[in-house]
């Protein structure tokens, strides 16, 4: 079932061909269902008159505080249950509290929240490069690579240690709590070269799930782009990421994965940005990624696969010119006769 693929015997795949094009397979797959999420703990009751929703002029703390770019809105459900949170003095612990930056002095650890202006920003990791913004072991940060008076910034989920590839920072906490969360299904697009040549079984193995300690884990997704003797290049697509998914369920079914990149996120293309490089996003890549994040996942198109050229340059465009028509008259036009010399 590999014979429709681009085979090379003369030489071994390698980073580059990670940007190799797809082939072109109109074939649709099954949504698969995600893994439930851990529990979290139960939060504490919250005054009647703290949940006033006809009070629109007030926000939920935790909601506030993501808007303030202080973290995503999970992480800062998790900032007021451990009760690093303070209104007007008022340590908080319950989730739901109403709070209006405008009148009320909220508090996070001692420093007062402030609304700051939204700042989006696509960055090309490395390897090398961690997710996170606290290490105890000092290693490089994807925030690292951009200036540090861009403010307090933040990933849109993680990339582990030896991936490299697309992720967006941001300050706007709601934002990314709803394109983070697994429930939200924002597809993820990983290109993997992987050591052997996996089979149609093995790849219905990966769409159909395994189970790790955590749980299943399964793809949305998966083909292959190109093989070789020896390695293959292999696209997936995930809607939640666990830790090193894609490296445990390939090393499950006998297939290490060498490289990893990730070249998509939702509607956001990795394009031609150079790898430890950023670039802030677009007007219409903002109002796409906006739309898309408040847009029901049953109702959303389908998202179209990045579509790439070796060393991830576009595919090259029809520069054929069209036929020049005529100027000249046609049809029961009257032909002028032109005098000739001598005659005028």
């Amino acid at each position: 079932m590999t014979a429709d693929l681009p085979m090379n015997d003369a030489e071994e795949l390698n980073e580059d061909d990670l940007d190799t094009a797809a082939p072109v397979r109109p074939r649709d797959r099954a949504v698969a269902r995600n893994a439930r999420s851990p529990r979290r703990r139960k939060p504490p009751a919250v005054p009647k008159e703290d949940l006033d929703e006809a009070d629109t002029s007030r926000e939920r703390l935790q909601k506030v505080l993501a808007a303030a770019g202080l973290a995503s809105r999970r992480h800062c459900e998790e900032y007021i249950l451990d009760g690093r949170v303070t209104i007007d003095g008022k340590v908080i612990t319950a989730l739901g509290i109403k709070v209006d930056l405008e009148t009320q002095k909220v508090c996070v650890d001692g420093e007062r929240i402030k609304l700051e202006k939204r700042q989006y920003f696509l960055v090309n990791k490395p390897t090398g490069v961690i997710s996170t913004n606290a290490d105890p072991n000092g290693r490089p940060r994807v925030i690292d690579l951009l200036p540090p008076w861009k403010g307090r910034l933040f990933t849109v989920g993680r990339l582990d240690e030896g991936s490299e590839g697309l992720l967006l920072v941001t300050n706007d906490g709601d934002l990314a709590h709803r394109l983070a969360h697994p429930k939200f299904q924002v597809e993820r697009v990983y290109r993997a070269l992987v050591a052997g040549v996996p089979t149609d079984d093995v790849l219905n193995q990966l769409r159909q799930g395994l189970y790790f300690t955590e749980g299943k884990f399964r793809v949305r997704d998966v083909r292959r782009i190109k093989s070789s003797l020896k390695s293959t290049i292999l696209e997936l697509v995930l809607t939640e990421g666990q830790n090193r998914e894609i490296r445990r369920m390939l090393a499950r079914v006998g297939h290490k994965v060498m490289k990893l990149k990730r070249i998509s996120f939702g509607p956001l293309r990795l394009g031609e940005l150079v790898t430890g490089a950023y670039r802030p996003l677009t007007t219409v890549e903002l109002k796409l990624l906006q739309q898309f994040a408040t847009t029901d996942p049953a109702r959303r198109a389908p998202t179209k696969r990045p579509v790439t050229g070796r060393g991830g340059r576009p595919p090259a465009k029809n520069t054929k010119r069209p036929t020049r028509r005529s100027s000249r008259p046609t049809g029961g036009s009257k032909t002028i006769k032109r005098p000739r010399r001598g005659e005028r």
